[in-house]
């Protein structure tokens, strides 16, 4: 029986809007092509590819008691999901996403995040005796999980989105992860990045480039490159990180060689893009293999 990944924040309630192009910042009255709501963040967006591909999903995270969180509990009904909620007080986070024709993105975080003083992970830590890795958002609340997850010993694997190599907030999850995921939109010189945090102990790190594809450095110095995997048109570019994260972790998972988890990422990061959700519905098992 295949052991659940445990995924520690990230689901907000987002409004997509679709422009011909960014707007720059003089004055003006856009008119969109289309708007939208739509499920968004990264563990929601890690938690459906998963479970997309058969992979069963513990996922905590935060939501209000309103319309928008019950929006969230209705899109993460799924039957390899165990949703692990805890209501706050305040708002559900929710983002309004600009997006381009050619994939650029400006998002605004109109309820951000919560960050409550105090979590109750209890049911996560009785669920962690189950699970095989444990997925942890850079998400302020679950910086208090890092502690009792290094004790008990589990694998940790962060995503750090936009690191731009220096930003001390990221810092706690870089210290406590064994993989790292993160993108080269504000790292002009990646490799460098990559190889210092290899040098600080990594297994390996993922650097992802956009229509660019990806690189991988591993802790014995190796450097694998995978090219941008073509669709034939892009629909929304929301959430391809996520479903990369996904794609690679789900053939790691199966014991695939780094490369076969590279071409897997890119497949589903690739499916993504062609649909409006965060999984796409043709992502399967066999369109990764």
């Amino acid at each position: 029986m295949t052991k659940p990944i445990l995924i520690l924040g990230g689901a907000s309630l987002d409004t997509i809007i679709h422009l011909p192009e960014l707007p720059s910042p003089e004055p003006q009255t856009l008119w969109p092509s289309e708007s939208y709501r739509a499920l968004g963040s990264t563990g929601a967006g890690k938690s459906l590819n998963l479970a997309s591909l058969g992979q069963p999903v513990v996922f905590h995270t935060l939501l209000g008691r309103d319309t928008e969180g019950q929006q969230i509990r209705d899109a993460l009904a799924h039957p390899r999901i165990r949703v692990l909620e805890e209501e706050t007080d305040g708002p559900t986070e929710q983002h309004v996403n600009l997006m381009s024709a050619d994939g650029k993105r400006i998002s605004l975080f109109i309820q951000p995040p919560p960050e409550p003083e105090h979590v109750d992970w209890t049911q996560a830590q009785q669920a962690l005796a189950e699970c095989s890795l444990a997925v942890v958002n850079i998400l302020g609340y679950t910086r208090s999980a890092l502690p009792w997850l290094k004790a008990a010993g589990t694998p940790i694997w962060t995503d750090l989105h936009d690191y731009d190599g220096h930003n001390p907030y990221h810092e706690p999850f870089i210290e406590a992860a064994r993989a790292i995921f993160l993108s080269s939109d504000n790292l002009p010189d990646y490799r460098t990045t990559m190889e210092r945090l290899i040098h600080r102990g990594k297994e390996f790190v993922v650097c992802t480039h956009g229509s660019e594809g990806a690189t991988l450095l591993t802790s014995d110095g190796r450097w694998l490159e995978q090219p941008v995997v073509s669709v034939s048109g892009v629909v929304d570019t929301n959430g391809a990180g996520d479903a990369f994260f996904s794609g690679f972790l789900h053939r790691y998972l199966q014991g695939a060689e780094l490369t076969d988890c590279l071409r897997g990422g890119a497949i589903a990061g690739a499916l993504c893009v062609t649909s409006r959700e965060l999984a796409s519905p043709d992502l399967n098992t066999q369109r990764l293999a």
